[in-house]
């Protein structure tokens, strides 16, 4: 790579990274938007996740260390809670909450691994809980289906949303692979709970 190309990686994953802080957006789209406002063209290479992960963790220690170290554990705890309701689907916690750069600006990512797919969806509505089904991408990029519900923190005193994936039972064989940086990708109740207890590091 020259370095033209890498400053203006750099600087792509700088922007990106105070839009995912600032406004929770995910990676994809940071990148994207980051592109625009720096007025370069559509097809300028984009800085890899791992560029973009280690601008977001620099972004939040320079600029909101001790606010986003509140915020993370309140939206830990929340997920903890709602993988608790749901433990009979097999929840695993991904994404920034997992991974430990969320602020109050993220989502929160459970993955349900099931026998029968509509069995989250039956468990919401028995317990009259609204959501909203959709689709998102999966970690192999294939459509899963997502249930979404809109959840308040206390801790946080606004709304937050939860997206309940939807996967087969199967697939938990390749959720808990590395990835190319050796971390997990996500984790179960127990792991989270040894997060929130400060044991170990996503």
């Amino acid at each position: 790579m020259d370095a033209s190309r890498d400053d203006t990686s750099h600087e792509i994953a700088a922007v990106a990274a105070r839009l995912v802080v600032e406004e929770g957006l995910e990676y994809a789209a940071a990148k994207r938007r980051a592109v625009k406002q720096l007025g370069l063209p559509a097809r300028t290479p984009l800085p890899d996740n791992a560029m973009l992960d280690a601008a977001v963790r620099e972004d939040i220690a320079v600029f909101c260390p001790e606010t986003q170290a509140v915020e993370l554990r309140a939206l830990r705890e929340l997920a903890l809670l709602w993988m608790v309701r749901l433990q009979a689907f097999r929840p695993h916690l991904g994404g920034a909450v997992w991974h430990g750069t969320a602020t109050r600006h993220s989502d929160i990512y459970l993955q349900l691994f099931c026998e029968d797919p509509k069995a989250p969806e039956w468990t919401l509505l028995d317990h009259r809980v609204e959501y909203h089904p959709g689709t998102v991408n999966g970690w192999r990029g294939e459509p899963v289906e997502a249930l979404t519900l809109r959840v308040r923190s206390e801790a946080l005193g606004q709304w937050v949303l939860v997206h309940l994936m939807v996967h087969d039972l199967d697939d938990q064989r390749g959720a808990l692979k590395p990835d190319a940086q050796g971390r997990k990708p996500r984790g179960d109740a127990a792991a989270l709970r040894r997060l929130l207890a400060g044991e170990v590091a996503a």
